[in-house]
């Protein structure tokens, strides 16, 4: 088996083991993305001697002596949304194209600390607002199960990145499911930590009341040691939770749902939803029970009203938080010839830099925070907000976790919903109320929809600071399933 098919801890024990070097892994990687990038897209921004330097680090520090962690080594990809002083950080956005911020997000300080080599950047939809990764600035990433389809979004590139074996590892952020509907898409591990569990420092943010970091993998061990690699208390984020970081490795590595209590959400199902994506999610609900577990349907009623809550609350959330590029600090500047005023200069500048759906999101959040309509938009999406909440906290005492498909249908062909902005909106339909309400919430594949062949997702959503329900779970779908896919689900995929 070459490098690039192995798995993270594999990686991680091979270098420790000195039976390879962090350069040598690095490598491999950095090959297998020249050959297959130009196709899918998946990044922005690589450096071939940045790479190669982190990795040589990496090697100078186990020669050393340094007791480093079980990922030191290990390359992995990162979102074009976490700050790197080595690299720019666009967020997908023309309007920061080119910038270099002068520090490094939390998440990847400690990826750094960790041992990870990044190999560059990854494409995402433009600040993050998306659910195909159409909206980045710099073009589609596609699926490499099917190159004419989208890879999820917001975080595409990342979710892409490591279903092409560029990357064993990806880190992406989770709003409105843009962690597990691309892991869902592309068949792999997708991981919503409880919000607060990561650290948003250093996050170009969209919604800093939603905004989640998280791991992506190739298997479920993978990414709850990427997940706690990262994750924890950090005094530099205000809403970080200071709690110790539920033993997600542990409960990974136990995968025994014997005695668990599992929920089937009522709600998420029906009309609109792709035979083949229920028929899959039934069929893993019956495994489920079959390995010990006790189903029952759960019905949590204010879920409906999810979708428009959210698209409330988080573009206006946006509309303050993309306030900041004016053109004045940093960033894109448009018309400044010296004849123009500021304010003539700034509205040039967002024109030219924003996106449409950018500007779509922008207008409907100041207008839904406006004086006059304040109470009547924003103020009754909190409301239902607290609903959601609230009918968590009513299953949770009837059940340990939820579970529901993580997206309503397959990955869908590129253009399809670019021109239908409900029908983008509706593949987050099953992943809004966990972000609403603050709960941990992974995605797992599951299958292939008898359809199109294309990759399925369970949705395991648990309790705040409950992340390591969500793996044990995981944890026992993967290993029923294992058998059936001969290699893994990825082995199913068109090779690129």
């Amino acid at each position: 088996m070459s490098l690039i098919h192995k798995s993270a801890a594999e990686l991680g024990a091979l270098v420790a083991g000195g039976e390879v070097s962090a350069v040598e892994v690095a490598q491999a990687h950095l090959d297998r993305i020249a050959a297959v990038d130009p196709q899918v897209n998946a990044f922005l921004h690589v450096d071939v001697e940045t790479t190669l330097g982190q990795a040589r680090a990496v090697d100078a520090r186990r020669a050393a002596g340094e007791d480093l962690g079980p990922l030191a080594g290990v390359p992995i990809a990162h979102k074009d949304v976490f700050t790197t002083v080595d690299m720019p950080t666009t967020a997908g956005s023309k309007i920061l194209e080119g910038y270099r911020p002068p520090y490094d997000a939390t998440v990847t300080r400690r990826l750094r600390e960790a041992g990870l080599v990044i190999l560059g950047k990854t494409n995402l939809d433009e600040f993050a607002m998306g659910s195909s990764t159409e909206n980045s600035a710099y073009g589609p990433t596609r699926n490499p199960w099917d190159l004419n389809r989208v890879p999820g979004g917001s975080s595409g590139g990342s979710s892409a990145a490591v279903a092409a074996y560029e990357a064993p590892l990806s880190t992406g952020t989770d709003t409105g499911g843009s962690i597990r509907q691309p892991a869902a898409v592309t068949g792999i591990v997708g991981m919503k930590p409880t919000y607060g569990g990561s650290s948003r420092y250093g996050l170009i943010a969209f919604a800093s009341s939603l905004d989640t970091p998280g791991p992506f993998a190739r298997n479920v061990m993978d990414a709850a040691l990427l997940h706690e690699a990262f994750s924890g208390h950090d005094a530099m984020d205000s809403t970080s939770i200071d709690a110790p970081v539920p033993s997600v490795v542990e409960a990974a590595r136990n995968g025994d749902v014997a005695g668990l209590r599992i929920g089937v959400v009522k709600e998420f199902g029906g009309d609109g939803y792709q035979a083949g994506v229920l028929a899959r999610f039934h069929e893993t609900v019956e495994l489920l029970e079959s390995l010990g577990a006790k189903v029952v349907e759960v019905s949590c009623p204010s879920f409906t009203t999810a979708l428009p809550a959210y698209y409330l609350i988080a573009p206006s959330e946006a509309s303050s938080n993309l306030a900041r590029f004016d053109a004045m600090r940093y960033g894109l500047r448009v018309g400044d010839d010296g004849t123009r005023s500021a304010e003539e200069v700034m509205a040039l500048t967002r024109a030219a830099g924003f996106g449409p759906e950018v500007k779509r999101r922008i207008i409907l959040g100041t207008y839904a925070l406006s004086s006059g309509y304040y109470d009547a938009y924003y103020g009754q999406a909190q409301k239902v907000r607290t609903l959601i909440a609230r009918d968590f906290e009513a299953a949770f005492h009837q059940v340990d976790v939820l579970v529901s498909p993580t997206t309503p249908t397959t990955a869908f062909p590129i253009g399809e919903r670019a021109d239908d902005p409900m029908a983008m909106y509706l593949a987050d339909l099953c992943t809004i109320p966990t972000n609403l309400a603050g709960n941990a919430a992974i995605s797992v594949p599951c299958g292939l929809a008898d359809e199109d062949g294309l990759p399925v997702g369970l949705q395991v959503m648990a309790p705040v600071l409950g992340d390591d329900r969500c793996y044990r779970v995981a944890a026992a779908v993967e290993r029923a399933l294992e058998g059936r896919w001969g290699g893994g689900l990825l082995s199913k995929a068109p090779a690129l």
